[in-house]
């Protein structure tokens, strides 16, 4: 027989060590001891257990909770949501339906902590997650929790994953009391579409604001590239005097990393080792990436050296610090520890790898590298890789052989993207070969490449060869199309605020007295040139 009910399982003496374990033999213990004490089949004594074996992202321990659960006889509903759960952090979301639809079928009805776990595993599905999340909708709708806050904020989680915030925003709208958590998931949602306008207006609307909510508008306004707004938000929310996590500091050191604002990095640095959150991998990374972008090649690496449990995206990030600051031996140093470490390498790592030897013009190794990422890593090349390979040979005026590997090992121009076509002609402006990037140049132009990078090399190429004929040609066509280069970007720190400025514009307020200033610096060095002559 199947019991149904609900127990209060904190009121269980067993639960303090449940929560001590940390090995399967420890939680086995436990286990037995209950066996022995209790039914074996008694849900109310087994709860705890299985909850924290399937929900203690420990692989060994679901392993455990899976047993059990397939060997019990008696079950509830507790029981069942822990497995959801279970299966949901464990990336098996077929199975936590399964599991569901066997609650159904064992007579057991679904409640508020059922569906956020269960709506969580239509989010990770392949192509068939938006037609199983609308009929999970419909069993939230018919079970009665439409209203819960944490149900319909896990449902407009789901529809902004599946780029339908009209759905999202109607059951937003449709809600008459909403709290906190609801305002955050539709500030999200749009933020994660890039709708920072509509993500913008809800948050100013927000009757009451939490870390998170703060969190989620910096984190949208750093996936559009606006660094310079995430600083502002910061500020407001420390006048607001709440006190930012760990998600707001992380999305800080992004915005410090992408502007250089090294004074502002270093005080947050400072408030995470107050709070104690430097132990925390993923702050540390962001961290270990503002000092690299920075320029502090030592900060970087002391605490990169400080990170105990180093995951892919640790070394990644210190990887690629060492590699853009120009030490490219210790890149690789470094790609060799990681491996040795028993860290697998991602194609992020292979990106920073081979940016390295390309700027060191270590072509040897760099080949050797590419030609090793399917065989000995089981990283698939992709576009990032070629354009990289292509780069390499191209600095290191290897033009022939780059022109040959983009049409044997790339399967032509077509295949490539400005990245590739960029690399090639910079080089043959570079070497001033001509004949290589007069064949690329018409290659691009037989495809119809609208690329204004590509068209703007071409022509200075053609200029500076004396072709002024294929010059003129190449610059009609800039012309005609309307293409306009995006302007050069510089920033500076000063006293703690970044400063942004565009070529060509002159909308800062003392941009007048930048411009006197400049006409001094150029007219003093025009003076020593003249008399040092």
């Amino acid at each position: 027989m199947i019991r149904k009910g609900v127990i209060n399982y904190q009121s269980n003496p067993l639960l303090s060590f449940l929560k001590k374990c940390r090995t399967l033999n420890q939680l086995k213990q436990i286990h037995a001891h209950l066996l022995k004490s209790h039914l074996p089949g008694n849900p109310f004594a087994i709860g705890p257990l299985l909850s924290l074996a399937a929900t203690s992202n420990n692989p060994s321990f679901f392993s455990h909770a899976c047993l059990i659960f397939q060997n019990l006889s008696h079950r509830n509903i507790f029981i069942y949501n822990s497995m959801i759960r279970g299966y949901v952090l464990s990336q098996a979301p077929v199975r936590a339906i399964l599991c569901y639809l066997n609650m159904l079928n064992c007579g057991f009805s679904a409640n508020n902590y059922t569906f956020p776990p269960l709506i969580k595993a239509c989010n990770i599905l392949g192509s068939t997650s938006k037609l199983i999340g609308c009929l999970v909708h419909a069993h939230v709708v018919t079970s009665g929790f439409d209203e819960d806050p944490f149900v319909v904020s896990a449902l407009i989680e789901f529809y902004s994953l599946n780029y339908d915030m009209g759905t999202a925003r109607t059951l937003f709208d449709g809600i008459p009391k909403r709290d906190v958590v609801l305002w955050t998931a539709m500030v999200d949602g749009y933020g994660k579409m890039g709708d920072i306008e509509n993500a913008r207006t809800l948050f100013e609307e927000m009757p009451e604001r939490n870390a998170i909510s703060w969190s989620t508008i910096m984190a949208a306004y750093s996936r559009v590239g606006d660094f310079k707004e995430v600083l502002c938000l910061f500020r407001r929310m420390q006048e607001a005097g709440i006190k930012p996590n760990e998600s707001v500091l992380v999305s800080i050191l992004t915005a410090c990393a992408n502007l250089g604002a090294l004074a502002q990095g270093l005080w947050i640095h400072s408030y995470a080792k107050l709070c104690s959150f430097d132990s925390n991998t993923i702050l540390a990374t962001a961290l270990v990436d503002m000092y690299s972008k920075c320029g502090c090649v030592d900060s970087a690496l002391s605490t990169f050296h400080g990170i105990r449990s180093k995951d892919t995206g640790a070394w990644n990030a210190m990887i690629s610090g060492v590699a853009m600051n120009g030490d490219a031996r210790k890149s690789l140093e470094l790609f060799n520890d990681m491996v040795s470490n028993g860290t697998q390498p991602t194609e992020t790592t292979f990106v920073a790898v081979l940016t390295a030897c390309t700027h060191a013009r270590l072509v040897k190794e760099g080949l050797k590298l590419f030609g090793q990422m399917s065989s000995n890593y089981g990283v698939e090349p992709q576009l990032e890789h070629y354009g990289c390979l292509v780069d390499l040979m191209a600095r290191a005026g290897m033009l022939t052989e780059a022109e040959k590997f983009i049409e044997e090992k790339m399967g032509g121009l077509g295949r490539g993207d400005a990245n590739v076509w960029g690399a090639l002609l910079g080089a043959c402006r570079t070497y001033g070969n001509i004949e290589v990037g007069n064949r690329v140049w018409r290659k691009l132009a037989d495809m119809g490449v609208a690329d204004c990078g590509s068209h703007v090399l071409s022509y200075n190429l053609y200029k500076e060869s004396g072709w002024d004929m294929e010059a003129k040609r190449v610059r009609r066509l800039i012309s005609e199309a309307g293409m306009k280069k995006k302007p050069g970007c510089s920033m500076i720190e000063v006293d703690g605020t970044v400063e942004v400025f565009l070529a060509g514009d002159l909308s800062h307020s003392q941009a007048p007295e930048i411009c006197r200033t400049l006409d001094s610096l150029f007219n003093i060095g025009s003076l020593e040139n003249y008399n040092g002559a």
